[in-house]
């Protein structure tokens, strides 16, 4: 299928490795050129450079942390003008509900939910302007069924999720759509991060941990990179100017609800 895209310029945050890395190479494959945002610079180039490679699009990279207002700035000047925003950023670290502090939750909601806010506000007007635009936030599945131990996550996803509903149905009328991706597990740093703390924590391998948590998904595998950044282009992409504040479940069946 034709996405409609080519030519179109994305910001894709936390794009060197994962999920980003996986929207990213799906946007370049569209023909999107690409603004490629992460905090390592080695591994940010090397991305930037097997995507040009790949699909001859152009990369431009800046290493920052976006979830700084420096970081950001610096980021929005090197993008310029930005047709497709790509939201994302690591989460935080999991616990129980008695071991974070205010300023755990303030680290939180400004990685989760105040940045990607933020650069909402900063690429959206402009998007409005010239009539089209897509928002695409990568959140997690615990905004529809949170994760006990990962209560920072849960509550500044939901947070992000909330302004969404609202913002995304006021910029529609402009061509303007901001959706979120919920991701379950894939087959990332984060899922390896996930399941070694649940080997150390019962005293198994982490491929014992793996196929524990397989088992739970009714796909019974963990998703890919790849198919994630297929669904983002599509949200990307021309045929999906309809869609409009919907949260958009990846999660191989694991969350059991009918809405």
């Amino acid at each position: 299928m034709d996405l409609g895209i080519t030519g179109k310029r994305a910001l894709v945050c936390a794009g060197s490795k994962g999920l980003g890395k996986g929207c990213a190479e799906a946007l370049a494959a569209a023909g999107v050129d690409l603004v490629l945002n992460a905090r390592g610079a080695e591994a940010l180039e090397a991305t930037a450079e097997a995507i040009r490679t790949a699909h001859g699009v152009s990369v431009t990279t800046m290493a920052a942390d976006i979830t700084s207002e420096a970081g950001r700035a610096k980021v929005l000047e090197a993008a310029g003008e930005i047709d497709i925003l790509v939201n994302n950023a690591g989460g935080p670290p999991p616990g129980m509900w008695h071991d974070w502090e205010r300023d755990d939750f303030i680290a939180a909601l400004d990685a989760n939910m105040l940045t990607p806010i933020a650069l909402i506000k900063a690429l959206v007007p402009a998007m409005m302007e010239r009539g089209w635009g897509r928002v695409i936030n990568i959140t997690s599945q615990s905004v529809k069924a949170p994760i006990p131990v990962l209560g920072l996550s849960n509550s500044a996803r939901a947070g992000l999720t909330g302004y969404v509903a609202g913002t995304s149905r006021q910029v529609a009328e402009k061509g303007v759509t901001i959706n979120n991706l919920l991701p379950g597990i894939h087959a990332t740093d984060r899922a390896d991060a996930l399941d070694g703390g649940v080997a150390r924590a019962e005293g198994i391998s982490i491929e014992e941990a793996r196929a524990k948590r397989a088992a739970t998904i009714p796909a019974r595998r963990y998703g890919t990179a790849e198919e994630f950044g297929a669904t983002c282009a599509f949200l990307a992409s021309q045929h999906a100017g309809f869609i409009v504040g919907q949260n958009i479940l990846l999660d191989g069946g694991a969350t059991n609800m009918t809405i």
